[in-house]
């Protein structure tokens, strides 16, 4: 595509073995989600508070997880017609081309997912590879990412939380413990706690519903993320 064409972003991919892929997804789900409940300081939060905080970030920890564990993505563009290919086809037959999303449309706030099918663009699991290739050439330590998924988790700026303060302080004393030990075992890397702040600022731009798609529905099919999430809470992980 020519510089500055976004058509090869929104190329459509799929998974080039969904069946391998997903299972390491929902692997690491479980590992994530056992992790999240063996923190004793989410422990002491109500169960309502756990909910919403596991609700808003599943998708970023999910990904922390798939880095650590160094699951990589093979993806092959999918045979899913273009924009052109529609109208065309769609004059041929006499029919009324698709209609055009408006183009003050807005997009999906990161992080929280939308409704219905939409699979990820070939832009959108770019974002996905750009952050795992990002987290291991920082060859991030079981310690930081141990402190990164605090701070991913511990968010005090979600809507509906009753114990803001409480979770501001724990956000809090995972980002001074992470900066606490990447000052003594990295003292020579001045700049490594920045770099790993980095890695929070890639995940925020990756919307969690592309992650669901990505890794969910190929086997699963149309998936409540936010029953999965509850039922797997609840259950003895």
């Amino acid at each position: 595509a020519p510089r500055g064409c976004p058509c090869g972003s929104r190329r459509r991919v799929a998974l080039r073995s969904p069946q391998v892929a997903c299972k390491a997804a929902s692997a690491v789900l479980v590992k994530t989600l056992r992790f999240v409940q063996n923190v004793p300081c989410f422990q002491e939060l109500p169960l309502e508070e756990q909910l919403l905080l596991v609700r808003s970030c599943w998708a970023p920890l999910l990904l922390l997880g798939l880095a650590q564990d160094r699951v990589h993505l093979e993806t092959v563009e999918s045979a899913e017609p273009s924009m052109l290919q529609r109208i065309l086809t769609a004059r041929r037959q006499g029919e009324q081309p698709p209609p055009r999303a408006p183009a003050s449309a807005p997009a999906p706030a990161p992080g929280r997912p939308h409704h219905g099918p939409h699979p990820p663009s070939a832009g959108e699991i770019q974002a996905i590879k750009g952050f795992l290739a990002k987290c291991w050439s920082l060859d991030i330590s079981t310690k930081e990412y141990a402190y990164l998924k605090g701070t991913v988790l511990f968010n005090p700026d979600l809507p509906g939380l009753q114990c803001t303060q409480y979770i501001e302080g724990l956000q809090r004393e995972a980002q001074q413990a992470l900066n606490e030990h990447v000052r003594l075992i990295h003292r020579g890397d001045e700049a490594r706690f920045a770099k790993l702040n980095v890695v929070l600022s890639l995940l925020r731009s990756i919307n969690a519903n592309v992650v669901a798609e990505l890794f969910f529905r190929p086997i699963i099919g149309a998936v409540n993320m936010d029953d999965m999430l509850l039922e797997m809470l609840c259950a003895k992980l």
